[in-house]
Formats: structure tokens, sequence, C-alpha cells
């Protein structure tokens, strides 16, 4: 079964549990791993920079994963924030469990 995982970096712990916290309460992952304290180096505006960043990794299915990479745009606190998106295969029952976990609530 097909899930989707969305790798992004945050400069500290507390905007970690936040985006994580409100993307699960959103239902728009069914898991958000957080991978711990990484040390990045890149360009950025004609200089080389360096910086400590904790990683993130969101499980998510098929269906939901455009608009989780949407929520994590629109929350992330980078101008440009590292969104990196494949898709992965899970076992069947991992699967399923994140496609039911990031369904929709049904309104009748």
């Amino acid at each position: 079964m097909n899930v989707i995982l969305i790798l992004t970096t945050v400069p500290d712990a507390a905007v970690a549990q936040k985006l994580a916290a409100d993307a699960l309460a959103a239902r728009l992952c069914a898991c958000v791993t957080q991978l711990g304290s990484v040390q990045s180096s890149y360009h950025w505006q004609g200089k080389i920079e360096s910086a400590e960043e904790i990683q993130l990794l969101f499980k998510t299915s098929a269906a939901r994963a455009l608009e989780l990479e949407h929520f994590i745009q629109a929350h992330h606190p980078y101008d440009t924030p590292e969104i990196l998106l494949w898709q992965a295969t899970a076992s069947a029952a991992y699967g399923q469990w994140i496609t039911a976990e990031t369904q929709r609530p049904l309104h009748v």
C-alpha cells in the first residue's frame, strides 16, 4: 500500500511540536516523527549559512498529501521551507491505518 512521506526542518522544538500537533489535529497526517536535531548548511541570499534545526517526518495518505504540503507551507516560519515529498510502500496494515486516520469525518 502506498503512503506519502513529507520531510521538513524547523528552527526549534516549540515550532516542531506546534506544527506536528496542528497537522495531526486537522487529520492531515496519521503520524509525525521528530527525527531530532540536525545541523544544516545551505546557500541563502548570496552566503553559505549554517543552522541547527529539527527534522519532522509526516506520514500521510495520497489523498491528503497536497493539503498537508499547503498546510506546512502556510504555517512554517521560514520564507522558503524545505518540503520534500516522496511515495513509499507501506505494509498493508500500516497503510490502512494511515488511510483511516487521515479521512475526514462524515457529517450526516
